[in-house]
């Protein structure tokens, strides 16, 4: 139900943050807090997502074997869950330090919020990124206590990247989102203009990233990351085309989550050898 695999989106860009905020590795409590506020985060968003979801799971091909439309997991297990997790990132936020306590809440509710955005607005996908741009700055926050522009512009680069590849994802479900009347830009624009927003968004990740890269003072490790990541998402806009979308998965997964890991790697190594 909450495809831990999906997890590779998020968690490298909270590391990058908490090692930007250090110039260095956190401490082994923040480290520990951290992790634990992304297992609850995420999970109580997945869960909640599918739980919001049903009704339409339910009716779309591609969904319905999802864990709860085919009943290998009940309504009333989802909720105990999404309720455990939702209690567990506000305890490991309240670990960190009293602004991520208080940033918790808000927090959460954007995170639910998302999951009934394709109801009524055609933006989703930007509500999506907005979510998990969340991880660079919250990490960051977690270590420093203090907002600063360099997370904020990484959660900038974040949301835009998600937004992007997201908008990918929605090729899918054009047809069903049409009839059940839910709300993307693929299913209001048609095809070929979603993916010209979606290359306009990735233009936007990888400008963010440098701006980024320019107010942290890194080196050239981490510009050859963000040149390989500009290459990767360039890579995927040409797999992905009006009249074929045979490789979205592809693109959505296998492409992007060597975005978030190389970022992370090539940063960290800058970091570590300055």
């Amino acid at each position: 139900m909450v495809k831990f695999e999906h997890t590779v989106f998020a968690l490298p860009f909270a590391f990058l943050g908490a090692l930007l905020a250090r110039r260095g590795l956190p401490t082994a409590w923040q480290t520990v807090w951290i992790v634990a506020a992304m297992v609850g985060a995420r999970s109580a968003a997945m869960a909640f997502n599918r739980m919001a979801d049903l009704y339409y799971d339910n009716m779309n091909p591609r969904t319905r074997e999802r864990a709860l439309p085919r009943g290998a997991l009940s309504m009333q297990f989802a909720i105990v869950f999404t309720i455990a997790m939702s209690l567990l990132f506000v305890f490991s936020a309240w670990q960190l330090n009293l602004l991520c306590l208080y940033l918790s809440f808000p927090v959460l509710a954007i995170l639910f919020l998302y999951s009934y955005t394709k109801r009524f607005t055609a933006l989703s996908h930007l509500v999506l990124g907005f979510s998990v741009g969340c991880a660079p700055l919250a990490a960051w926050l977690a270590v420093r206590g203090e907002f600063a522009w360099p997370p904020v512009l990484l959660s900038g680069a974040v949301m835009f990247w998600v937004a992007g590849f997201d908008l990918i994802y929605a090729l899918q479900d054009i047809e069903f989102d049409r009839k059940a009347n839910l709300f993307s830009l693929p299913a209001r624009l048609g095809v070929a203009p979603a993916l010209r927003i979606s290359t306009l968004f990735h233009a936007a990740t990888v400008s963010l990233l440098v701006a980024t890269a320019m107010l942290t003072n890194s080196g050239w490790i981490a510009y050859t990351g963000i040149a390989v990541v500009a290459m990767i998402l360039y890579w995927e806009h040409r797999i992905v085309k009006p009249n074929d979308l045979s490789r979205v998965n592809v693109a959505f997964f296998n492409l992007n989550g060597y975005v978030s890991i190389l970022l992370l790697l090539t940063f960290a190594g800058d970091i570590f050898i300055k």
